[in-house]
C-alpha cells in the first residue's frame, strides 16, 4: 500500500493545484462548448504533455535540492520572503477583480493540440509547486527520490490533471454560474494560499534552527 502512495499524492496535488478556474481548464471548457469534446480532448492532450515535462523537471530539481540540504535552507529563506511579499500584494495591493464577466474569446486557428501545449507552457506555476510538494513529502518520509516513486508521482500528476480538465469540459455548464465567485475573489484566494505556504515555510525554518 505504501508503495503506491506517490501515485495518490501526485493525483491529489494535481487536482488541488488546478481545481480553481484558470486559463487552461477554462479554455478547455470553452473549446468543448464551441467546437466539441473531441477538439477539447486534443487541447487537453497538448496541455498534458507540457504538464508531464514540467513535473519531470520539478522532480529532477527537487532531487538535487534533497541531496544538497544547504541549498534548501537558503531557498526556504528566499521563498519565505517571496511568499510574504506575494501575500501582501494579493491581499492588500492588487486591484480588485472586475465583477463584470468577460467572455473568453478563442480566435486562434492553430490546431487545438498545439494551443494546449502553448497555454500550458506559459503557465510556470507547476514547476515550483511540484518542487515544493515533493520536498515536503520527502521530508515527511512519504516519498523517496527513487525511479519507481518518481514514476508513480509523475503518473498521478498527469492522471489528476486529466481528471480535472475532463471534469471542466463535461460539467462546465453546471458550474459556470459559480465561477464568478472565484474570479471576483481570486486575489484573496491566491493571497490566502501564499500566506499559508509562507507560514509552513516559516515553521520549517524555525524547526531547522531550533
Amino acid at each position: 500500500m505504501r508503495s503506491i502512495l506517490p501515485l495518490f499524492f501526485g493525483f491529489f496535488s494535481a487536482s488541488i493545484g488546478i481545481a480553481l478556474p484558470g486559463l487552461i481548464n477554462m479554455t478547455a471548457a470553452k473549446v468543448s462548448i464551441r467546437e466539441g469534446r473531441e477538439r477539447a480532448l486534443l487541447f487537453i492532450a497538448g496541455a498534458l504533455i507540457i504538464v508531464f515535462f514540467q513535473t519531470l523537471s520539478a522532480i529532477i530539481f527537487a532531487r538535487f535540492l534533497d541531496s544538497h540540504p544547504n541549498v534548501v535552507v537558503v531557498l526556504r529563506e528566499v521563498g519565505l520572503v517571496i511568499f510574504i511579499l506575494l501575500t501582501i500584494y494579493f491581499l492588500f495591493l492588487a486591484r480588485k477583480a472586475k465583477t463584470k464577466k468577460e467572455e473568453m474569446k478563442i480566435r486562434s486557428k492553430t490546431n487545438r493540440f498545439f494551443l494546449g501545449m502553448l497555454l500550458s507552457a506559459l503557465n510556470f506555476f507547476p514547476v515550483p509547486y511540484y518542487v515544493f510538494v515533493t520536498i515536503l513529502l520527502s521530508s515527511n518520509h512519504l516519498f523517496t527520490f527513487e525511479m519507481m516513486h518518481e514514476f508513480l508521482f509523475l503518473t498521478g500528476v498527469v492522471l489528476g490533471s486529466f481528471a480535472v480538465f475532463y471534469y471542466y469540459i463535461n460539467f462546465f455548464k453546471r458550474i459556470e454560474s459559480k465561477t464568478d465567485f472565484f474570479f471576483k475573489n481570486m486575489n484573496t484566494i491566491i493571497g490566502s494560499i501564499t500566506g499559508i505556504i509562507a507560514l509552513i515555510t516559516l515553521i520549517n525554518i524555525i524547526k531547522y534552527y531550533y
